[in-house]
């Protein structure tokens, strides 16, 4: 069923011929449309191999792929403009560790998310690699539980599943 002009209004990186990158840390970029499903609890992945930032310390360059999973609630996050947002780390000074609680903590105050979850597999450097996670529960529901029980279960029988090296 199309959307109507209404649903698409604040949209305006879908369908544009003449996106501009940006290349600095823009969360402004990021755009939602409603969630025409709010009656059910479902799962959103996002998965973007070639997510790069940069070592703030030496300004190296940091590869990773950054998987971002969400249970909607009212809003949802367009993918072109998530696109661009995580682009716009591409000069971005920041720790692994900070660069996903950013991406988790922008998303989380965009969409208002029943759950999210943000998980970063970066490239070894000097030989370490660092996978940091991080999520949300929505206080005082099931979400906040959940997110606890994903926190103390994360990482535990996956490792011969999710793997970029």
């Amino acid at each position: 069923m199309p959307r109507s002009e209404k649903e698409l209004e604040g949209i305006t990186l879908l369908g544009n011929q003449n996106t501009q990158y940006n290349y600095s840390y823009d969360p402004e970029i990021l755009e939602v449309f409603d969630n025409r499903h709010i009656d059910n609890d479902y799962w959103v992945k996002f998965n973007c191999p070639e997510f790069t930032s940069l070592c703030p310390i030496t300004g190296q360059p940091d590869f990773a792929t950054i998987y971002i999973s969400y249970i909607p609630n009212i809003k949802m996050v367009e993918s072109k403009s998530l696109k661009l947002y995580l682009l716009s780390f591409r000069n971005h000074g920041g720790f692994h560790e900070d660069v996903v609680n950013v991406i988790m903590k922008d998303l989380t105050k965009l969409m208002e998310p029943r759950y999210i979850e943000v998980w970063g597999k970066f490239l070894p450097r000097g030989g370490i690699s660092i996978d940091p996670y991080c999520n949300y529960g929505k206080e005082d529901t099931k979400f906040e539980q959940l997110a606890w029980h994903r926190m103390q279960q994360h990482d535990l029988h996956s490792m011969d599943k999710i793997d970029n090296r």
